[in-house]
């Protein structure tokens, strides 16, 4: 008989229980709270810093969440057979994700900053919402912290994709590996803590608004606005009558 040790059994069961919590509680908020379902947007306050923040955060996030994509859903046979060499994939994990990690943390730091010096925007900002940008700052540097140490000399005797990248995909087939993430160095399991309490909190914050992101902006056609004073010089003349004043 296996005895299963405690932080072990955590890692087998813990996953469960965040997904559990983050469905329920989208599922409730979007059946519940659809008016609040929203990033409430403060750009009428302020609009120079977030004009600046807003982007280096967006664009950094989803350069960070393809490589993470990359690294725990593709295995690592399937880029060995497309000939890119372990040495290669790190190298190119670090090039991207260190400067898309750096622009997420600034972008980040630009938004914290504004919030908390425009007295109009911190009056919008929820309990819950500052708690979320701690996490996401420590998650952040943690995972920037991994990406670096998996890739220098004293990172290259463990291979995540070896372990936690195997431990992901175990979650979604119904047979976690816990064991796999107790192998894990210690770095890589406070990262990894990080970021189930991110997905523990996100239905509780604006980052709610990412499960219902236009993604059809991007292919919908051009919309061309004119004035009404154009639209009634291309009218021909007396199909509507000239008013006055008010």
């Amino acid at each position: 008989m296996t005895l299963i040790s405690d932080a072990e059994l955590w890692w087998d069961i813990g996953p469960y229980f965040v997904l559990a919590v983050a469905g329920v509680a989208t599922w409730w908020r979007y059946r519940y709270d659809k008016f609040g379902w929203t990033t409430r947007s403060s750009q009428l306050y302020e609009s120079k810093l977030l004009r600046v923040g807003s982007p280096l955060f967006h664009f950094g996030s989803f350069v960070v969440i393809a490589g993470h994509v990359m690294g725990l859903l593709v295995p690592e046979s399937w880029t060995r057979a497309a000939g890119m060499s372990d040495r290669l994939y790190h190298v190119q994990a670090m090039i991207l994700g260190i400067p898309a990690g750096l622009a997420t943390l600034v972008g980040v730091g630009l938004l914290v900053y504004r919030r908390r010096t425009e007295r109009s925007v911190f009056k919008a900002t929820s309990v819950n919402d500052k708690l979320m940008y701690a996490v996401l700052v420590c998650a952040l540097v943690a995972g920037m912290c991994c990406t670096l140490m998996g890739t220098t000399a004293y990172g290259e005797d463990h291979d995540y994709r070896e372990t936690i990248s195997v431990w992901f995909r175990s979650i979604f087939t119904l047979h976690p590996r816990g064991d796999l993430m107790l192998a894990a160095p210690l770095y890589f399991q406070i990262h990894v803590m990080i970021a189930l309490a991110l997905f523990a909190l996100w239905p509780f914050t604006r980052l709610v608004h990412a499960f219902s992101a236009p993604v059809g902006y991007l292919f919908r056609p051009y919309i061309v606005y004119r004035s009404r004073d154009a639209a009634r010089r291309n009218q021909p003349m007396g199909s509507r009558p000239q008013r006055r004043g008010w």
